[in-house]
């Protein structure tokens, strides 16, 4: 039997209801309605700003874009997640849904307030004592005192632990020497830096009396005012502005270097690790390994807020594509009348599968913002739920941001000519979320890391561990024993269990079975996490050096990770849509689980198949019912998308939407009625998703 998501999957499509999009609004906006609807208003109120760019000087621009950051902070916004006794909402929640929803936007004012406002004040806020949130969060909050976030160097990106800069202690002025010893030390594409920062939050080798104590971050000022009041740099401090970019030329990208610049002892963010005037080095954190993974872990929000704001991008896309592809005609392919876009099969295939998953990241991002949530505001507090947070919020960073790349090109293509225009907003969205990939973590490192938290329970605790202790520690282990505690022996009989027998059109039966989807990633990712264990000590064992068995296992690895991810959003979407309270949205939601779940499985055909999971008539028939469900979601596609709330203003795109179609008034041109249009309201669009039998 399938699992009841309110679905009636066998009914026929005249027999069905369209969903509302404004409840599907409410759904997907959850318990921070209001938050969102905020960040729409400010959005609306500054959406001039997307029909400026193209004609605004890069110094212009980004002096526009800071002029509105500090517009939009003084509303609120930004700062809900900052303690409510320096000004902030005291809700980190509510902090990551107004970041997502900034995404609508223009994405240089997004990047503008992640770097003021989660990466340098949440260092702050993170790294730092109550001394610093009194003397910095209040003008952090309101926009005064303008900083950066200083980590990544041009020798060093995501290998943090070896970062350059140094600063060392001097015990006779009670100060710390900030210093580049050479040019690959210089810190390298940061935000604020170039124009407009005062501060950094810089991170450096700390050294007291010869010895290193690690990575730790320090407050660096780096632009005075001089007589006449201009911002100038400060002593000991190289500015240079970054140039031209791909995308986010609003915002302010510079490479800093420092020569012996001098700051207070009280400089040093000490939440985690303090120096006396006497040069005395203290943590309650014994192990330097532990003691640096948990001052990179507190930072984890900025990984949370890039991976939604990827997501949140995507959804303009989509509804750029889907409103244009309702309206524009190509072709006589039924009758005398030239056919919509998306009533032709292969753009419902480019367009519905996307639109499924960018459902389901919408709903597991909803779910880490909750685990952030949770994690940071003290109801949680064990080590497990917070390296779970970190694993969590590793993985689908990268998977909704390497979701908004191809959901973005996908749709840009799907526009033809006329998304390739400025004013259609594709050239900005694909400029400007394509370092989405890189930042905050190179994706590819960050399922590394993912992985690194499934070998765990394989092989204990290597929180502290490189990846090249990490597999020696899995090749300790013996083989029947990494078998005994993978559970794909068990899934196995699981699927043989789900599959039906005997069954009429038994190729495609229990394809629709939630039950049965789910058992099969969960099969994959399990099969893939053991045979990534395998091989980590296959290579060990046969003498080969750790650092090469690694790299030889490596794609085995990710691949780990990326299946890991797969049946993470597909579960939370599932576990959503079934709480949800019977109805069209329901069933309509219950359409995209079903799309979400067999995509992946058919995009994978290949190892299922290699695996002996799937036939090769079961294969042909996945792939056919993956066509049946982007004809049942092609009618329901515009409502699916409206319920994004991307606002009207900020869509632009005339030569994509065209005029609004109001009903009672005369269609414009390929708008005739009878077809899903723009301007249909959910009377018009009749019978979409199949009601209960």
């Amino acid at each position: 039997m399938a699992t009841d998501l309110g679905v009636a999957r066998d009914a026929a499509p005249e027999h069905t209801v369209a969903p509302d999009p404004a409840a599907l609004q409410r759904i997907l906006d959850g318990k921070y309605a209001e938050v969102r609807d905020l960040v729409r208003r400010n959005l609306v109120e500054h959406a001039d700003l997307l029909g400026e760019v193209d004609d605004l000087d890069r110094e212009a621009y980004r002096d526009r874009v800071l002029e509105i950051v500090q517009q939009v902070a003084s509303t609120g916004q930004t700062g809900f997640g900052f303690p409510e006794e320096h000004g902030g909402g005291g809700d980190i929640g509510a902090s990551i849904a107004a970041f997502e929803t900034l995404a609508f936007g223009d994405l240089s004012v997004l990047v503008k307030v992640g770097v003021q406002f989660g990466l340098f004040g949440g260092a702050v806020l993170q790294l730092g004592t109550q001394r610093h949130h009194a003397a910095y969060l209040p003008g952090i909050i309101d926009g005064t005192i303008l900083g950066s976030f200083a980590m990544t160097e041009s020798g060093h990106g995501s290998n943090v632990q070896a970062l350059a800069t140094t600063a060392t202690y001097d015990v006779g002025t009670d100060e710390f020497v900030v210093e580049t010893p050479h040019d690959a030390a210089r810190k390298d594409y940061i935000g604020n830096a170039a124009r407009h920062g005062e501060l950094a939050v810089v991170f450096a080798q700390l050294h007291i009396g010869g010895e290193s104590q690690g990575v730790h971050a320090f407050i660096v000022p780096i632009r005075v005012r001089d007589e006449a009041g201009e911002l100038v740099p400060a002593p000991g401090v190289r500015i240079e502005d970054c140039g031209h970019k791909m995308g986010l030329q609003g915002v302010d990208n510079g490479r800093l270097w420092f020569d012996g610049v001098r700051i207070p002892r009280e400089n040093l963010l000490d939440r985690f690790a303090t120096v006396s005037p006497a040069g005395v080095y203290s943590s309650e954190i014994e192990s330097p390994g532990r003691r640096f993974f948990t001052t990179i872990g507190t930072l984890v929000q900025g990984r949370v807020s890039v991976g939604g704001a990827g997501i949140n991008a995507a959804k303009v896309a989509m509804v750029l594509a889907v409103r244009y592809a309702e309206r524009r005609r190509q072709f006589e392919a039924t009758g005398e009348q030239e056919e919509l876009l998306l009533d032709y099969g292969q753009h419902q295939r480019r367009l519905l599968p996307l639109l499924a998953s960018t459902y389901a990241l919408h709903v597991a991002q909803e779910d880490l913002a909750a685990e952030l949530h949770a994690v940071f505001s003290g109801e949680k507090t064990d080590e497990r739920s917070r390296r779970a947070l970190e694993s969590h919020a590793a993985g689908l960073k990268a998977v909704g941001t390497w979701h908004a790349t191809r959901t973005i090109q996908e749709c840009r293509e799907a526009c033809g000519g006329a998304g390739y225009l400025s004013a259609s907003r594709f050239a900005a969205l694909k400029a400007d979320t394509d370092v989405f990939t890189t930042f905050e973590g190179d994706n590819h490192v960050l399922l590394q890391l993912v992985a690194k938290g499934l070998l765990t329970d394989y092989a204990g605790d290597f929180q502290d561990a490189d990846q090249f202790e990490m597999v020696k520690l899995v090749a300790g282990i013996a083989l029947d024993e990494i078998v005994k505690r993978t559970r794909a022996h068990q899934l196995l009989d699981r699927v043989r269990d789900l599959l039906p027998s005997g069954a009429e059109d038994e190729d495609e039966a229990g394809l629709l079975d939630t039950d049965y989807q789910l058992a099969m990633l969960r099969y994959r990712e399990e099969q893939v996490i053991s045979s990534a264990a395998r091989r980590l000590k296959r290579g060990v064992d046969s003498g080969m050096n750790p650092g090469a068995v690694f790299s030889q296992v490596q794609p085995h690895v990710i691949a780990a990770a990326r299946a890991h991810m797969d049946r993470v959003v597909q579960e939370a979407f599932v576990a959503r849509v079934a709480g949800l309270a019977d109805g069209p949205e329901k069933r309509a939601l219950g359409l995209l689980v079903d799309l979400n779940a067999l995509r992946m499985i058919e995009a994978d055909r290949a190892w299922f198949m290699e695996s002996g999971r799937m036939s090769a008539a079961r294969s042909k028939a996945v792939r056919r019912e993956v066509d049946a469900l982007c004809r049942r979601i092609r009618p329901i596609a515009r409502p699916l998308v409206d319920a994004f709330g991307v606002p009207e203003e900020v869509l632009g795109a005339p030569d994509l939407l065209g005029p609004v179609v109001v009903a009672g008034e005369p269609a414009a041109a390929g708008d005739e009625p009878g077809h899903h249009t723009q301007g249909e309201t959910a009377e018009h669009v009749a019978e979409q998703v199949a009601e209960p039998a």
